[in-house]
């Protein structure tokens, strides 16, 4: 289609553009707008109640005091963000190289890609099972070194349930870690390792300066939609703990989806919404800078 002049330009991009004014620019603009109200008057009231609330269920820094939670939901996401990102770019890395070289490893491949494919409720189901005191393959595996608080259901304690989702979701996303390292892997000169061969480098040496530096910008899509998944997720948290025990698995998602269905806060969860969008747009700002400018973070 050949476009001419202002006319075919208003129809080429007329729809689109309403579409996307309706669904996404007017709900976005709406959001914004709502977090700042307080009855009719223009206040950050919302943003200091969020952000400062006591309440377990609603704190986005820190919790009530007591023994146990001292966090908050934003303070989770960190500590998501600090355990699971070099777990998922490390496994991810290791599994896409290693596998390559073992027989059978498409069954292996299969059951880690499992995660990304099941929704989310049924992995949520899944990691519930995972630590069950009962059935759960974690808590049996430390009841051979006779751990009672491991050897239980890591779900029903404060000190473990956050743990528990962190390695169910460890599972969930290395399916797509491992998809884009082999992809990595499979651009690689076989001429580079070749020659490292022949002068003698070690299995090691070929894995630590030839392949993880040519994996870089892998490495960095990886961490970035890393990053971004886990400061947008909900549906595992809400099917296993609900962030509980006593709000000590808590997301930003969960408080955001608290404020809005359970307590019809509406103005609060527009503000918690405009903090997880701000939050997820630092990384997107640099993955998408990254897709633009083609840049191939060259050593």
């Amino acid at each position: 289609m050949k476009i001419k002049g202002i006319k075919d330009l208003v129809i080429f991009l007329g729809p689109p553009l309403a579409i996307l004014a309706i669904f996404v620019f007017y709900p976005i603009l709406g959001t914004i707008i709502i977090s700042f109200l307080s009855g009719s008057s223009f206040t950050f009231e919302n943003y200091r109640a969020v952000l400062f609330e006591t309440i377990p269920l609603k704190a986005l820094i820190v919790a009530s005091p007591g023994p146990y939670p001292p966090w908050g939901a934003l303070v989770h996401n960190a500590v998501w963000i600090v355990i699971a990102v070099p777990a998922v770019v490390l496994l991810g890395m290791v599994l896409a190289y290693t596998l390559r070289k073992i027989f059978g490893s498409s069954i292996v491949l299969g059951i880690i890609f499992l995660g990304m494919v099941l929704p989310g409720v049924v992995s949520g189901l899944i990691i519930r099972f995972m630590f069950d005191g009962y059935i759960g393959i974690f808590p049996r595996i430390f009841s051979l070194f006779n751990i009672p608080l491991l050897s239980s259901t890591w779900t029903i304690y404060p000190e473990t349930a956050l743990l528990a989702l962190i390695l169910g979701s460890i599972w969930l996303w290395l399916g797509f870690s491992v998809t884009l390292y082999s992809a990595g892997l499979d651009s690689i000169p076989s001429s580079l390792i070749e020659a490292a061969l022949i002068d003698g480098a070690s299995e090691r040496e070929i894995f630590t300066k030839i392949i993880v530096p040519q994996l870089k910008p892998v490495t960095i899509v990886v961490t970035l939609m890393t990053v971004m998944w886990i400061l947008k997720i909900f549906d595992i948290v809400y099917v296993v703990t609900g962030g509980g025990p006593g709000g000590a698995s808590t997301v930003l998602a969960l408080i955001m989806y608290m404020y809005f269905a359970s307590a019809l806060e509406h103005n609060k969860a527009a503000a918690v919404a405009v903090i997880l969008a701000a939050l997820t747009l630092i990384p997107a700002y640099w993955y998408i800078r990254m897709v633009l400018s083609g840049e191939k973070y060259e050593e």
